[in-house]
């Protein structure tokens, strides 16, 4: 089952259930990937593809956790609540994001396959780990650890566990 329908089966669900914070959610995912399309039928592309659609998920998750902390600096707890909510919602469609040991031989892997020396090969690694890991990596965090690997420094980690791919 693809994204999509994915999708148009959990809006039926939730419209069933009467969970009117699910069907909203699923109907912002639903909007903004149809944006997407749109853009992407500009460009002369068909729909978007399952890895964009994960990529899209990913940017909306990290939107409602800048809006958390704007929400509970300004002392708007009521509001926040409903951010994590929508929050939880967007990520039950995500994969299970991989751990850091996972993450560490993830690029080892990418680095040894794609014969990356330096620096300069980076584009390649974080290429085949998108292709390979879309949807469960933090890719902001991933390329500080390509860095750093083709660098030649040790990979460490200092990711928060907060329910994001780390």
């Amino acid at each position: 089952m693809t994204l999509r329908e994915r999708f148009t089966d959990e809006i039926k669900t939730a419209m069933k259930a009467g969970n009117k914070p699910r069907v909203s959610t699923i109907r912002m995912i639903q909007a903004a990937l149809k944006d997407k399309d749109i853009e992407a039928r500009g460009g002369g592309k068909g729909p978007i593809p399952d890895d964009e659609i994960l990529a899209l998920l990913q940017k909306m998750l990290k939107q409602r956790g800048e809006s958390i902390t704007i929400y509970e600096q300004n002392a708007r707890p009521e509001l926040a609540a409903g951010e994590r909510e929508e929050q939880g919602i967007i990520s039950e469609f995500l994969p299970q994001p991989l751990g850091e040991a996972e993450t560490a031989a993830a690029i080892e892997a990418a680095v040894a396959s794609t014969g990356a020396a330096s620096v300069k090969d980076m584009g390649k690694v974080i290429a085949l780990l998108r292709a390979e890991h879309a949807g469960r990596m933090d890719f902001g965090k991933v390329s500080g650890l390509v860095k750093a690997r083709l660098g030649g420094r040790l990979i460490a980690f200092t990711s928060r566990r907060a329910g994001r791919p780390g």
